[in-house]
């Protein structure tokens, strides 16, 4: 299960009483922390398919023997681990056939990658979900941010997701957790009232604070189909107000340079792109970055970065710090640099 669907599903399972223990990649703001041992006999995991360690290349997830499974999606990345998607679609194959007859399969309705994996055999019962189309679980969008959505279940309407979470990739891991947790007892209508008061997950969308009107953010998103539903979800919530992206590309994968082709078209929704070029990338980021013009700029330092947007941000501005590592602290950084430059202005505290 990936880390949004399995969050949302601890906080589902929390507020249904069940007290779950869990082991995530990331540390919810309902709870404090990323695991503890829980008080029954859920357990909720977050599996990839990176290998177990230096003595043993099998996918970790194959040690979990889950009884209900969530797939959200399926693209290549771990370039530093496997040599195409095949080799990863191999692994998911490997763990759908861990489920017991049992237990329950929970997949979107469209993703190629996921189906070829099906189509290799499955013998567990399969749910689907999607926000547009035929599925199981549907979710129709009621705010333009996918904050608000109608929940339909098997062709019932069965409530109305209101929460503070927003985006497509955040509405479909809803519908993901809601159908995880009615395999685990929870009725759907009791699970929406749970996501209500689901609170978000450090790294996730985190305001890390504001200045004289400028937000600053921190996100994870480090694969460009990651960036790209984060970008989305923020400008359906900020609407035309100017978006400021700033990304480090910090994991295997990108400095390798494997998705390359695809990153001007991840970050098309911002306003403007800076891009740090640390040590290490095996390809020109002047080059990949071209079909956005003068929006984009290339950047060798943080001090750098944090200068421009000093110079460039205006009242209004969000800006959106996109890396799966420290970066260097520039989130504060660009809050105290901030801060000494706007007029008045006041770096909040995370969660403000």
């Amino acid at each position: 299960m990936a880390p949004g669907a399995s969050l949302v599903l601890c906080g589902g399972l929390e507020s249904a009483g069940l007290a779950p223990g869990f082991l995530i990649g990331g540390v919810p703001a309902n709870f404090g922390s990323s695991a503890r041992l829980g008080e029954s006999r859920f357990f909720v995991v977050e599996a990839d398919e990176y290998d177990t360690a230096f003595f043993d290349k099998r996918s970790k997830f194959l040690h979990y023997r889950p009884r209900t499974l969530v797939l959200n999606n399926l693209e290549f990345d771990h370039a530093d681990i496997f040599d195409d998607l095949g080799m990863i679609q191999r692994q998911f194959h490997h763990l759908v056939r861990t489920l017991p007859g049992s237990g329950r399969l929970i997949v979107p309705a469209r993703d190629p990658a996921l189906t070829e994996v099906l189509q290799m055999g499955v013998w567990t019962p399969v749910e689907t979900f999607s926000l547009s189309g035929e599925a199981a679980w549907q979710a129709k969008p009621l705010s333009p941010d996918f904050s608000r959505c109608e929940v339909i279940c098997e062709g019932e309407a069965v409530g109305i997701l209101d929460w503070a979470l927003h985006g497509r990739h955040n509405a479909s891991n809803a519908l993901a957790a809601l159908a995880a947790a009615r395999h685990a007892g929870v009725a759907p209508a009791q699970g929406i009232r749970a996501l209500a008061e689901f609170r978000n997950v450090k790294r996730r969308m985190e305001l890390r604070g504001e200045v004289a009107g400028i937000r600053v953010y921190d996100d994870f998103a480090h694969h460009p189909t990651a960036i790209r539903l984060t970008l989305d979800g923020l400008r359906r919530r900020v609407g035309s107000a100017r978006i400021i992206a700033i990304l480090e590309p910090r994991s295997n994968t990108m400095r390798l340079g494997v998705h390359t082709e695809r990153l001007a078209d991840s970050l098309a929704a911002a306003d403007r792109v800076l891009l740090y070029a640390g040590s290490g990338l095996s390809w020109e980021p002047r080059e990949a970055l071209a079909s956005l013009g003068e929006r984009a700029q290339v950047f060798s330092s943080v001090a750098a970065i944090v200068d421009s947007v000093c110079a460039l941000a205006q009242p209004g501005d969000h800006i959106l710090v996109m890396s799966n590592g420290g970066f260097e602290g520039i989130h504060q950084r660009l809050l105290d640099a901030l801060g000494g430059v706007c007029s008045g202005g006041l770096a909040l505290p995370s969660g403000v």
